[in-house]
């Protein structure tokens, strides 16, 4: 499929806004139609702070501008591409930066070929998303800081009692089930005795990276504090996160992680707990705890669950 690409910083998106403008009158284009849609995509891409929206209200404009199909929008902390619509047949991207800072990859794509003077207009339109879009990922960055754990990337504490009165709300109201499991990393103080915080750190970090990838993307890890963890499962019964639990058990058992060269195995005990009707998250987060304290007095290195 055709691809034309270019690379925008916020400086020449302003000055392709100006060239843009100038550059529909030469050629007898409703200049007045661009301007309108330019004041308005100013207007009303300052009524959020969302990604998701702002791109959404880009999108819309250009729809009605230049009959564009579908965006595709990339960017490092964006997990899955932000696609608004249907692609067609020809697409032009841009790679957009602002001041060295990298804001982003836009893709846009309709049935016919792309006419010099729509990527102009394109072009000029940039210059009135660069200062939203950066506001936006600068939101989502703040967001990430406050309901991340700093060391790990998991989600905190904060994020999980969000997420948790969220999800049971969710479940109990669509019936569908939801489960949730506690890990503890067996043995972890020794590591820290042994080797330091510094070299314990990045084996937490090596964990989680390991359990990440074991999961879908809809689920969520969460650091309680320390070597303990939370896993939270929607739309997954007590069978089936048995089943997770088991895969991350043994993920960690053959994870090949090494300080100065040398080996250091480590393990995790974990307990699940499935949604009950009476349950609340208190309760549910006990009885998944209550499951992972039994693992760790039965030897660690397992998992028990309950419905």
């Amino acid at each position: 499929m055709p691809v034309q690409g270019n690379t925008i910083d916020f400086d020449s998106a302003r000055v392709k806004l100006g060239h843009s403008s100038t550059q529909q009158r030469r050629n007898g284009k409703p200049a007045a139609t661009f301007q309108n849609t330019q004041r308005n995509l100013m207007q009303n891409l300052q009524t959020s702070l969302e990604l998701d929206r702002v791109l959404q209200v880009f999108f819309s404009a250009l729809q009605d501008l230049l009959l564009i199909d579908s965006l595709e929008y990339r960017h490092t902390s964006v997990t899955t591409p932000l696609l608004f619509g249907q692609p067609g047949l020809h697409r032009c991207s841009y790679r957009m930066s602002h001041a060295g800072n990298y804001l982003g990859e836009l893709q846009l794509s309709r049935q016919t070929r792309f006419a010099e003077d729509e990527l102009l207009s394109i072009e000029g339109l940039l210059a009135t998303l660069m200062f939203p879009l950066r506001n936006a990922l600068l939101y989502r960055e703040a967001l990430a800081c406050a309901l991340n754990d700093t060391l790990t990337g998991a989600g905190n504490r904060l994020a999980l009692n969000q997420n948790l009165e969220r999800d049971i709300r969710s479940s109990k109201r669509s019936g569908q089930p939801l489960s949730l499991m506690v890990l503890d990393v067996d043995h972890f103080k020794s590591v820290n005795d042994r080797y330091g915080h510094a070299y314990g750190d990045e084996a937490l970090k090596a964990m989680v990276d390991c359990v990440t990838a074991t999961l879908r993307n809809v689920d969520c890890l969460y650091r309680l504090g320390g070597e303990e963890f939370v896993v939270l499962l929607n739309n997954t019964d007590a069978e089936a996160c048995h089943l997770v639990a088991e895969r991350i058990r043994q993920s960690i058992e053959e994870l090949q992680f090494q300080i100065d060269g040398q080996p250091l195995p480590m393990t995790a005990s974990l307990g699940h707990a499935t949604l009950r009707s009476q349950d609340d998250a208190r309760s549910l987060l006990d009885r998944a705890d209550q499951r992972m304290y039994q693992a760790k007095r039965n030897g660690r290195n397992q998992v028990i669950g309950t419905e």
